[in-house]
């Protein structure tokens, strides 16, 4: 059984902000990086706590060459009114993603969808904390970034030329089910923090998750060098779409990213993220089955969904709310009134400032790394 030490949340975000002040990060990106790791701990995303976040950028960061603090992002110009195209300087890379997705979000409202694409960008960490976000909001969001370093081998490859490259989904779901979805996945079977989470721990890897040296499978996380994709040849395809993405709005090779010994001159070793945003109002037909609106005909669906579902990703989640409802209601969760519901046809609803709701309107979203 692991022991947990509960931190409270002001506490653990005061920390956070003084280590990037400390670094030289202003006030505001130092924030928004306590609020983001505030919320992957929240959530269980382990390999991009606030630990992870300040190792990262230690490693490749305002540490390396990959990050600079107080950065500014430049707006460059666009010929679409629902895109935005920024070059990033290598901001904080939470810092541009929560302002991204802010952005992408403001395009939805006045387009139906909305489009932020980021250059020269920094590590995000985690593309599930924004999606929710946004989903949180009232929005479908989506998001993919090139990962820091190539560390994972093509299908039936031996050495590395692709990141661990995330797709991110966030559904406004609340009004249905009462939480946003999240699914959220990384293109290798695990993150090479996890490796080294495992090493710590003295526990062996899942087969066909990582080659050694020689590009072999091994299970040993001591020995692994490179992590593999999840899905053979499907997991490769995902990884790839991200990197033809990033090629498309500027990143240059993915085997010298954040290699700076590598860079020459006029080459490029950073990142880039896509965001983008769809008002739920956009993607409506309006003719739902039985007469339903749009939030309960997703309801119905995702009760079918449900009941079909195999167990292995829904039942922690829900043998987790079933202990809760039966601490909490031991003899009367027969009569407990429906939930109402809430058109998604209406506009969006912000959230709180904090960006945070009661736990119990959090997302369940499945744990991933990436």
């Amino acid at each position: 059984m692991e022991t947990y030490y509960i931190v409270p949340e002001k506490q653990h975000n005061d920390l956070v902000a003084a280590a990037y002040m400390h670094r030289g990060f202003h006030a505001d990106e130092s924030g928004e990086a306590a609020r983001f790791c505030a919320d992957a701990t929240r959530h269980g995303i382990r390999t991009h706590n606030g630990i992870k976040a300040l190792h990262l950028d230690h490693l490749f960061g305002s540490g390396s060459k990959g990050c600079v603090p107080g950065a500014q992002i430049e707006e460059k110009p666009s010929r679409f009114a629902a895109t935005k195209i920024w070059n990033a300087n290598k901001k904080l890379g939470q810092a541009t993603a929560y302002r991204a997705m802010d952005a992408a979000m403001k395009l939805a409202d006045q387009y139906g969808t909305g489009t932020v694409v980021v250059d020269n960008a920094f590590h995000y960490l985690w593309g599930g904390g924004y999606v929710m976000d946004a989903a949180r909001r009232g929005y479908y969001a989506y998001t993919n970034c090139t990962a820091a370093l190539a560390e994972v081998v093509p299908f039936g490859g031996k050495f590395p030329t692709l990141g661990t490259n995330p797709h991110s989904w966030g559904f406004p779901t609340t009004d249905a089910i009462g939480f946003p979805i999240v699914i959220d996945w990384a293109t290798s079977v695990v993150a090479m923090g996890r490796v080294q989470q495992l090493l710590r721990e003295g526990k062996q890897l899942p087969p066909n998750a990582a080659v050694d040296a020689d590009g072999n499978p091994t299970t040993d996380p001591a020995k692994a060098k490179s992590l593999m994709p999840f899905g053979a040849h499907k997991g490769y395809g995902l990884s790839l779409i991200n990197e033809l993405v990033g090629g498309m709005i500027g990143g240059s090779l993915p085997t010298i990213r954040n290699r700076w010994e590598q860079v020459s001159e006029g080459d490029k070793g950073t990142c880039c993220f896509y965001f983008q945003v769809i008002h739920p109002d956009a993607i409506s037909g309006g003719a739902f089955a039985k007469g339903r609106t749009q939030s309960q005909n997703v309801k119905a669906v995702l009760g079918t969904s449900s009941a079909t579902a195999t167990t292995s990703a829904s039942s922690p989640a829900r043998s987790r709310r079933s202990s809760r409802r039966k601490r909490r209601q031991p003899a009367a969760s027969s009569s407990a009134k429906p939930k109402s519901t809430r058109s998604t046809n209406s506009p969006p609803r912000r959230s709180s400032p904090s960006g945070i709701l009661p736990r119990s309107k959090q997302c369940r979203s499945k744990q991933n790394s990436f």
